[in-house]
């Protein structure tokens, strides 16, 4: 008769300890979302009254492809109401002010920021607000910059990924990246549709392809110029989880695995630690396939939600959780980082007022 194995805890509780490493990710402890609004809203666009006269009139029906939309700051609230959103980070999209020229694109800009500023006076828990400038003059931008931060008190800085086809880190921007620099900025970089003679002729809408292969394009410019090693206290977020940075950054980052001359390799950018450094939104963009690559590259920490509403009106509807596929990746602790806690690190005013 043989005899019975001897009850050993330690080796139980190892067992099941090794068992439970196992178990999917979904099953770790997620908190719950509170009940009520709460997503911060780091991409969303305004378009004030004049703005959008002034786009139509130069005949923007369309913006990257897709219809120019209607907005106002009672149809912003009615779409955070249905999607728990507690703030919008408001910001205008491009075309920016590109369209016009000299006191006139100088005039749209103010009277955006000013506009901007105004609601966010009026109700400052529900609006922010990145100062549009009047890119790519670069002495009205510094101008608007100042006025921006230091009178309207704004939250940060819109910026498009190219100007007239010049992207960001060409040393016609130094200094502007300067400037902000110097003042530690938050810095949104939104995609521009290319000059129709920098693209082939597809009939398909920038905003499904191009705009993402924008993004990427100022996002190498930058490191490649320099310019994020020499401005590191710009914050800079990439619009739709970085186009395709996050997908390509093993190939951006080529060149410093390559057996190149040693009086090459110091001037080389760190690619991997600037991609780490960028901020990434999830605007167009909650699946995994587009997550998945952006925590291959960056911490959870680096990334913010974003809805790109009024532009994304078309790919929503109903109301409750409009990014539902966020999920698929995170979990509901997790998911309240991304939706709120990093995008209140980034925004001390917003911090100071809902903490």
């Amino acid at each position: 008769m043989t005899s019975a194995v001897p009850f050993d805890r330690r080796r139980l509780l190892a067992t099941a300890a090794a068992s439970a490493a196992l178990l999917p990710r979904a099953s770790k402890a997620s908190a719950a979302p509170p009940q009520g609004p709460f997503r911060i809203d780091m991409h969303a666009h305004c378009l004030p009254p004049d703005y959008r006269k002034a786009l139509l009139k130069a005949g923007f029906l369309t913006v990257g492809g897709y219809p120019t939309p209607t907005w106002s700051p009672e149809a912003a609230l009615e779409f955070m109401a249905r999607y728990r959103i507690q703030t919008q980070v408001l910001s205008v999209s491009d075309p920016a002010v590109t369209f016009l020229k000299g006191a006139e694109a100088r005039n749209l800009a103010r009277y955006c920021n000013e506009y901007a500023a105004a609601l966010v006076a009026k109700q400052p828990t529900r609006f922010g607000a990145l100062a549009v400038l009047p890119m790519p003059d670069v002495v009205a931008s510094l101008v608007e910059i100042r006025y921006a931060l230091d009178v309207l008190k704004l939250d940060g800085i819109g910026l498009l990924s190219s100007y007239d086809g010049v992207y960001l880190g060409d040393p016609r921007f130094e200094v502007v990246m300067a400037e902000l620099n110097r003042r530690g900025a938050y810095v949104f970089v939104h995609p521009a549709a290319p000059p129709p003679e920098n693209k082939p002729a597809l009939l398909i809408p920038d905003f499904l392809y191009e705009f993402t292969f924008d993004t990427t394009r100022a996002a190498t410019a930058m490191m490649y110029s320099g310019t994020i090693k020499r401005y590191p206290k710009i914050r800079f977020q990439l619009a739709h989880a970085g186009g395709t940075v996050p997908f390509l950054a093993n190939r951006l980052a080529l060149l410093e695995n390559i057996g190149l001359p040693d009086l090459v390799k110091p001037v080389l950018p760190d690619v991997s630690g600037h991609i780490r450094s960028f901020y990434y939104d999830t605007a167009l963009s909650p699946a995994p396939s587009a997550m998945k690559s952006v925590l291959e590259v960056t911490p959870r920490d680096h990334i913010v939600f974003g809805s790109d509403w009024p532009f994304s009106a078309l790919t929503l509807g109903g109301s409750g959780d409009p990014q539902p596929r966020l999920s698929e990746t995170f979990s509901d602790s997790q998911r309240l980082e991304i939706e709120r806690s990093n995008a209140l690190r980034q925004l001390p005013r917003l911090a100071s007022l809902l903490a």
